[in-house]
């Protein structure tokens, strides 16, 4: 299992050998830092905890600033964000303070892409839940309603779990089995088939896809 903490730079297109058009994402992965290592006896399950990005350490804690401190992590800059990837105690688990590239990878394995969605702010069912809505003549007057929520008299209140309008996106969502298509190991960067959550700019935790095996060919 392997992982590194990236950037969303955007989506392009690539042709492969054969000459086929590819939409990818590019992907900025790493460098990330070890800052911590997980262990089944001291904490339940195992772990590498990963540190990216840079944030001036007067705007660090002082908690997370001795946190980093124990990985070898001093300065004026620190990783401003903090990831975990869960490993299995088989795995070769790295010493605190090695840097991981976004060469660990190599084209054609497979990965699972966690990242925070677009926010929509308060939306409606019809947008939210693709909702149908009333009818617009003869008498609707409810075109993007939501309709019946419940009964009067038996349960008398409205079911848990209601479809009904409230706040669209900005929730955490994972997409699997991603194709690496090319690694620039050069430049950290990661072309990823297919589309990736977030707004350009978002932060992306990228690791090994659980439901293919490394050097699967599609």
């Amino acid at each position: 299992m392997k992982g590194l903490i990236g950037k969303k730079v955007g989506m392009t297109q690539v042709y492969d050998e054969n000459g086929v058009l590819i939409p990818v994402t590019v992907i900025e992965a790493g460098p990330c830092v070890v800052t911590d290592v997980k262990t089944s006896e001291r904490d339940g399950y195992t772990a590498i905890q990963l540190g990216y990005g840079q944030r001036k350490a007067k705007n660090v804690t002082k908690a997370r600033a001795g946190h980093l401190a124990k990985a070898g992590l001093t300065g004026d800059k620190l990783p401003s964000v903090l990831r975990e990837v869960r490993i299995s105690e088989k795995d070769e688990v790295p010493a605190l303070g090695t840097e991981l590239k976004a060469d660990i990878f190599e084209a054609n394995e497979y990965l699972d892409v966690v990242g925070t969605t677009k926010g929509r702010g308060f939306q409606g069912v019809v947008r939210r839940y693709r909702f149908g809505g009333g009818r617009a003549s003869h008498g609707g007057a409810w075109t993007r309603r939501t309709g019946s929520i419940g009964c009067c008299e038996w349960p008398g209140n409205v079911i848990k779990g209601k479809r009904m309008p409230g706040h669209m996106g900005n929730v955490p969502r994972t997409v699997q089995n991603l194709k690496i298509v090319r690694v620039m190991a050069e430049d950290n960067v990661l072309l990823l088939k297919g589309a990736v959550p977030g707004a350009n700019g978002g932060v992306l935790l990228i690791r090994s896809a659980i439901k293919k095996q490394p050097g699967a060919q599609k």
